[in-house]
């Protein structure tokens, strides 16, 4: 059986999703192919004895308009749930937790740098634009900021959080609003300035939150975008150039033909699909790794924590040896994930620093981080509950010259007109991010449909008329 449809996206995590519905808020008719048997890739939220937990992303922090739009328009923004209100942040140093200075005037009076590492900071705007190709994120910061605050703050930032190897991670693509400052200002200081300018005279503040719930609710909705059809268990084994685009085989020996074709698979089964027809761009897509992460959800009475939980939680720099990469308190941010008196931790393992934790068992997984955990928080009692979360392949390593090989990619892609990439190893692994990227895509796709919609049947017949007026109407937007 063939079926005719503007747009085959493969793969139904989030990537995929919010270009299908991007696209699907235009008129378009989209498909969507998901390999398993549940959509969202890693996103999931269940709830068991009480307590509500998420297999990746708790929440989403966003400042762009972009994903406002899609909250405006898909209703989404009537389940926001705003987090609590923001408290300390916190590193550990020399075996206790130390709260991050967020503003300026809180810096000097900080237990966390030592005086030179203050001094050296002040001095940071005089820092002249001097930065090598690729450089990593450990060069960058430690030439712009020094080296303390590259131990202390940010290595536990990329390797907790983002799970790459700092020393390996390039700048460019890890920290590309801060290193874009750099690149058109010159000075982080004026850049910095700048951006503050801007954001008072737009008006928008940065949000954090989760939906009514979990985040299961975000992937539901993007799926239910009338014009977009979401197909599980389906996964393609083969794309074949046709007249006006491509035809795509599935395993189970489905054939659809579509103007357009999205690769929003991970890496490795981008690679294979392109293998036949670009091999240089199917080498570069096999050369991204990715980080395994495990997520140990722990539910303990709040009366067995002897520590307020006053922030969001913890990361861990390497210097502290044997430790998780972090914890986000999750019932501090979001009381209603615990049942009343209890709380909800959420400590991560493995990534680029700790890999073969990956390997350790349920128990072993659980007492690691309660054994981090119980000097600092003051942990009395036992587990009430405990639930882990393993991804084989966690996120993607944005280590090396990772822009430079996602440009390639992205070349390699444009010699077959109609094959697109939206996926979280090229422009950001957070849901804002991947909001933001699916909106970019989308316009892209439209764009090239309306650039040829002059031509007599180029898109089967469907919904041609008009692409060029929604264009135009989106631009200003």
């Amino acid at each position: 059986m063939v079926n005719d449809v503007d747009v085959l996206v493969l793969g139904g995590g989030i990537s995929g999703l919010a270009s299908a519905w991007w696209l699907g808020r235009e008129g378009l008719h989209v498909e969507v192919w998901e390999r398993d048997e549940h959509i969202g890739g890693k996103i999931q939220t269940r709830k068991a004895a009480g307590y509500t937990t998420e297999r990746s992303a708790t929440l989403v922090l966003n400042f762009r308009h972009e994903v406002d739009a899609l909250l405006r328009e898909s209703g989404l923004d009537r389940a926001k749930l705003p987090r609590a209100a923001a408290g300390n942040r916190y590193v550990v140093q020399g075996g206790r937790m130390v709260a991050v200075p967020t503003r300026a005037r809180d810096l000097v009076r900080s237990e966390l740098w030592s005086w030179n590492a203050k001094l050296r900071l002040l001095t940071a705007p005089l820092v002249p634009r001097k930065r090598r190709d690729a450089e990593s994120v450990a060069e960058f910061i430690s030439r712009r900021f020094g080296r303390e605050m590259f131990d202390k703050a940010m290595e536990p930032y990329v390797a907790g959080v983002l799970a790459c190897d700092p020393d390996q991670a390039e700048a460019r693509a890890v920290l590309p609003r801060l290193t874009a400052l750099e690149d058109r200002y010159g000075s982080l200081a004026l850049g910095v300035f700048c951006r503050i300018l801007q954001r008072k005279a737009t008006g928008r503040t940065t949000e954090s939150f989760s939906f009514a719930g979990g985040m299961s609710t975000l992937v539901a909705t993007l799926a239910n975008r009338p014009g977009v059809r979401v197909l599980t268990g389906t996964s393609a084994v083969e794309l074949v150039p046709a007249s006006r685009g491509w035809r795509v085989l599935s395993a189970d020996g489905r054939s659809v033909r579509a103007a357009r074709v999205v690769l929003s698979t991970p890496a490795g089964d981008a690679a294979r699909l392109v293998r036949p027809l670009e091999s240089e761009t199917s080498r570069l897509l096999d050369g991204i790794r990715y980080a395994p992460l495990t997520v140990v959800h722990i539910g303990l009475r709040r009366n067995d924590v002897r520590h307020p939980l006053d922030g969001t939680g913890v990361l861990f720099p390497r210097s502290e040896r044997l430790s998780p990469l972090g914890c986000i308190w999750t019932s501090a941010l979001l009381p209603e994930r615990a049942p009343e008196g209890s709380a909800l931790l959420d400590c991560y393992l493995g990534g680029a620093r700790q890999p073969e934790a990956a390997a350790w068992d349920d128990a072993r997984s659980v007492d690691h981080c309660l054994r981090a955990m119980d000097p600092l928080l003051g942990i009395d009692g036992t587990p009430e509950m405990a639930r882990l979360d393993r991804h084989a392949h966690g996120l993607p390593l944005y280590h090396g010259r990772h822009v430079a090989r996602i440009r390639a990619i992205k070349a390699g892609l444009a010699q077959r007109p109609g094959l697109h990439l939206a996926a979280n190893f090229a422009g950001g692994v957070s849901v804002r991010d991947r909001i933001v990227s699916g909106r970019a895509m989308a316009k892209e796709i439209i764009a090239s449909l309306s650039a040829t919609s002059a031509r007599p049947q180029t898109v089967f017949g469907k919904r041609v008329s008009g692409l060029l007026t929604a264009v135009g109407a989106d631009s200003a937007t």
